[in-house]
């Protein structure tokens, strides 16, 4: 059998050897590839220098299993910036040659037939077409790298926004690629304007999702004098701020935005205007205003804010000692519950919601469900890597054993351990 694995091989070496391995005629491989026997001839001698890449396609799907060889061969033979994007997006289409998109990009980066910023202006515009999260971040990481070193500080600007949009959808990560984001700031002036606008926006909602709120008011403030339109993410952002400036006790701010948040002409504003209003009031510990609202709240404004309103009223009722109103609103868990939260923020309040009933459920001397309740929470908190809730929420479970001097049982140890990491 002939060795088909040394390196440095050409396409002429792999058509040759394979046609040998398989005992296979020129008109046997016309018949398998479709491309002409005296084509593949004159390659396999060496007489033509290059073939098309519509050609080479041919020939690597006749033998899937050395489709990636057959590619990688060309990659190193091919020169022509347009034939390579055409070997570039043929290699992002199959998941098996993945690993061979950055050395594509970095061949159609490297051509000395193409100034440099028309190359990465192609392979932006190209790798916003591509639909791989993971090979966008690939494609965009280059570009950067590469922008970089050629100083080309339009397309580092660029590819650092872009890469940020996508890896801020990791819930896990949330802190890294804020930190990520946070670079963006020092390229904004080679933003467009319609990008300044999202970049601070989806900044404004990051930095509330992570408890950065300083961050979040100054983002959104830097957002708001560019948006015209009221437009879905201007108002998210802007509630956002109203949220920040409410976490910093700030409920002077929080009035005063609230103000001008009612009269922001998008459908979204109604609902959270009215629940923000009642959740200010109980904040402010006005509860005599605050629990009649939020109550009649609860079963109005729906799911999306019901989980919400909840969780304030089950802080002021633990607060007020009211178990019985405790109660109440923990049987209704099933109707506030999502099934699938989608925000950081809803992880978390899903997680105090089982804390809230794991902490009621060992009040009332039910241990295994209270555990059981703790170790949902805890799963929450996990999900968007929320370690101050989960610390506090271990915290909590603890001082409660030992204030009643009791010693959690190993079963329990082992289901809190599992949840917490």
């Amino acid at each position: 059998m002939v060795d088909i694995k040394h390196q440095h091989k050409t396409i002429s070496d792999i058509i040759f050897q394979l046609r040998k391995e398989r005992n296979l005629t020129y008109a046997n491989l016309e018949e398998l590839t479709g491309v002409s026997r005296s084509a593949l001839n004159r390659k396999e001698r060496g007489e033509t220098k290059r073939l098309e890449f519509k050609t080479v396609k041919s020939i690597a799907t006749a033998f899937p299993a050395h489709y990636f060889e057959i590619m990688e061969c060309y990659l190193e033979e091919e020169n022509r910036v347009n034939t390579l994007f055409e070997v570039l997006e043929e290699v992002t289409t199959c998941k098996e040659c993945f690993s061979l998109v950055p050395k594509a990009a970095i061949r159609i980066l490297e051509s000395h037939n193409v100034e440099t910023e028309e190359s990465l202006h192609r392979l932006f515009n190209f790798t916003q077409t591509v639909t791989d999260d993971s090979l966008k971040v690939t494609l965009y990481t280059l570009i950067i790298k590469f922008s970089r070193e050629r100083g080309v500080p339009y397309y580092v600007a660029k590819g650092l926004l872009q890469k940020y949009l996508i890896e801020r959808n990791d819930l896990k990560q949330l802190e890294e690629s804020f930190r990520m984001g946070q670079e963006v700031l020092y390229y904004t002036k080679f933003l467009s304007r319609e990008e300044k606008i999202t970049f601070y926006f989806r900044m404004a909602l990051h930095a509330k999702n992570i408890n950065k709120y300083n961050e979040c008011i100054q983002l959104c403030e830097l957002g708001l004098p560019l948006e015209t339109e009221d437009t879905d993410l201007k108002t998210r952002a802007y509630l956002a701020m109203i949220n920040s400036f409410s976490h910093q006790k700030n409920y002077d701010a929080v009035e005063k935005h609230l103000d001008i948040f009612e009269k922001i002409n998008n459908d979204f504003v109604v609902v959270p205007a009215k629940a923000t209003r009642a959740l200010t009031k109980a904040r402010k510990k006005e509860y005599d205003v605050a629990i009649p609202m939020l109550q009649k709240y609860l079963g109005e404004l729906g799911k999306e804010y019901s989980l919400h309103i909840a969780d304030e009223l089950l802080e002021i009722y633990f607060q007020l000692g009211d178990l019985e109103s405790i109660a109440e609103i923990l049987e209704k868990g099933e109707e506030l519950l999502p099934e699938h939260p989608q925000t950081p923020h809803k992880y978390i309040t899903v997680g105090r919601f089982h804390r809230f009933k794991g902490f009621y459920k060992l009040s009332k001397g039910l241990l295994d469900e209270g555990i059981e309740n703790y170790v949902k929470g805890l799963k929450a908190f996990g999900s968007v890597s929320a370690m101050k809730e989960k610390d506090d929420c271990m915290q909590e479970l603890l001082t409660y054993h030992i204030k009643l001097s009791k010693s959690l049982e190993l079963k329990h140890i082992m289901k809190l351990k599992e949840a917490y990491e």
